[in-house]
């Protein structure tokens, strides 16, 4: 029983730590780190994060594949990706990383810093009324994992906040809004919205012209899900005649973002190169780890992909 790892030693810690760390937390499995493969017959589980399928060989007893990615909607429809359960690596109480960056965001937003930033520049003296978190309302676009630590985190400093997502669910501390239908609604009642939604068919360019006037005058948008969500020049043009009041941009498209792109040196928008977070090997493999001892005893993945839906 093997497991290889492809790309990850590229893109997060070296192989030697990869190495050490399974050693430390499933001693009986053996790593292999592509290129170096070995028999493919004793690949059972792939590791990944952005795999090329057209250059990846036929595993024959493969049972699992691992993405480090969140978003797998490059890769999910290629005719040659193994038709295995695919489960995302991520831990099931969120993210630390996720929550304070959403929580950086959204706190900038409310307390107004870019506009005190704006005023420092002018050298004005701006004293303007201060808005109360009870007056302030945030909606996240996808209530998941990486979003419900958030959404408390907030709620706790007094925020009003909700969430909308695709199919229906019960309703706990944070009010759920779900379905098309109720989109328009949701948006209505959200000065600042948070997005950490998949990237599917259905959620891509859900930020445009028309979902921005069901927003309030004056509304933000923080987007953390993916650079398709947001149709750019929809964008601009909403943040250009007042109607959205500033835009917290982590994920783009495309990435890295062209040095012509207007939206850097928009002064109502805030680029981050995708930095939100950055999970360790020792998390990584702590959450591949338990993927598999689950899988060795029988049981599921822990949190599979549906290729159906996209995520």
């Amino acid at each position: 029983m093997a497991l290889l790892i492809y790309g990850l030693d590229k893109q997060i810690g070296a192989a030697r730590t990869w190495l050490d760390t399974f050693r430390e937390q499933l001693p009986r499995l053996e790593v292999r780190i592509w290129p170096e493969v070995g028999s493919l017959l004793d690949i059972k589980y792939l590791a990944f994060m952005h795999p090329d399928f057209d250059v990846l060989p036929t595993f024959p007893n493969l049972q699992a594949m691992f993405s480090r990615s969140a978003g797998v909607e490059t890769f999910i429809n290629h005719p040659k990706m193994p038709k295995v359960p695919l489960g995302k690596v991520e831990p099931p109480g969120g993210d630390p990383m996720m929550t304070e960056y959403v929580v950086m965001h959204v706190l900038r937003f409310h307390r107004d810093m870019p506009g005190y930033q704006a005023a420092q520049a002018k050298r004005e003296w701006r004293r303007v009324r201060i808005i109360r978190p009870e007056e302030r309302r945030v909606g996240f676009l996808g209530f998941g994992m990486m979003a419900q630590k958030p959404a408390q985190a907030l709620q706790s400093l007094g925020f009003k906040v909700s969430a909308w997502v695709r199919t229906s669910r019960p309703s706990g501390e944070v009010p759920i809004f779900h379905g098309r239908e109720r989109l328009e609604p949701f948006l209505n009642q959200t000065d600042i919205a948070v997005c950490l939604l998949p990237l599917t068919r259905e959620t891509e360019g859900i930020f445009c012209a028309r979902t921005f006037r069901m927003m309030p005058r004056g509304a933000m948008l923080v987007n953390v899900g993916r650079g398709k969500h947001v149709v750019e020049t929809d964008l601009i043009a909403a943040l250009d005649s007042g109607h959205l009041a500033y835009a917290a941009l982590d994920a783009l498209w495309p990435e890295p973002l062209p040095a012509d792109s207007p939206l850097w040196l928009h002064p109502k928008v805030t680029v981050m190169p995708h930095v939100a977070r950055r999970p360790t090997v020792a998390q990584l493999v702590t959450e591949m780890a338990a993927n598999i001892r689950s899988l060795e005893a029988g049981g599921p993945l822990l949190q599979r992909v549906d290729p159906a839906l996209g995520y």
